[in-house]
């Protein structure tokens, strides 16, 4: 069965064979075997774990198939919908309410967890059959930080302003409607107007 790259990163390979998608993390010829081999095998690791945990809760995530730490792989199922980035503006204003409600439901599922996946954008989000699943753990963690739950949302509202800056403001509103089933939500939220300042002095300076 022929394997079709779908996407090619830094540290990643993506491919798809049949009806499943397998992240091949490829070696990097530059770095010195043993830091090669740790930075490939404790990502992919951590990686397969979030995804079974965040499944087991109830958060619409791919389904792990299987994870080999000798070739670095993972193979899961390949979630065939909408990918959010690029289609989310393009709905009718009651499904992109529905849509950015979902969500903030997700998240909240993955925050009250402790699992953080540090790449919140409408990129790594699909819908499928009218459900929001949320892809690539690769730079998640379990965290029961709130400094981390907030830099989450601050990714994904940065994410909201740049590719879908007609809508950003509602979007946000939406999301939060979701999120606010997070028993933290409050404390993410007064963190998260620390991170920003943090973040508008910085640009100042």
């Amino acid at each position: 069965m022929l394997k079709r790259i779908i996407q090619q990163g830094a540290e990643a390979v993506l491919y798809k064979k049949g009806k499943y998608l397998i992240k091949d993390r490829i070696v990097k010829k530059y770095r010195h075997p043993e830091i090669d081999m740790a930075k490939r095998k404790y990502p992919t690791r951590r990686e397969a774990k979030l995804l079974v945990k965040s499944k087991k809760v109830g958060v619409n995530v791919p389904e792990l198939i299987s994870s080999d730490e000798k070739k670095m792989m993972l193979v899961m199922e390949f979630i065939k919908g909408d990918v959010l980035k690029n289609t989310l503006d393009n709905y009718s204003s009651s499904k992109r309410e529905t849509i950015c409600k979902k969500i903030g439901e997700q998240v909240a599922i993955l925050h009250k967890n402790d699992i953080i996946h540090g790449d919140l954008t409408t990129s790594n989000m699909i819908l499928k059959n009218e459900e929001v699943f949320i892809i690539d753990f690769g730079l998640g963690q379990v965290s029961n930080k709130v400094e981390a739950m907030a830099v989450d949302i601050h990714l994904l509202k940065q994410a909201f302003e740049s590719k879908h800056y007609k809508n950003y403001e509602k979007f946000y509103s939406y999301f939060l409607k979701g999120y606010k089933n997070n028993k933290n939500f409050r404390l993410v939220l007064d963190r998260l107007e620390q991170v920003e300042k943090r973040g508008r002095y910085k640009r100042k300076k």
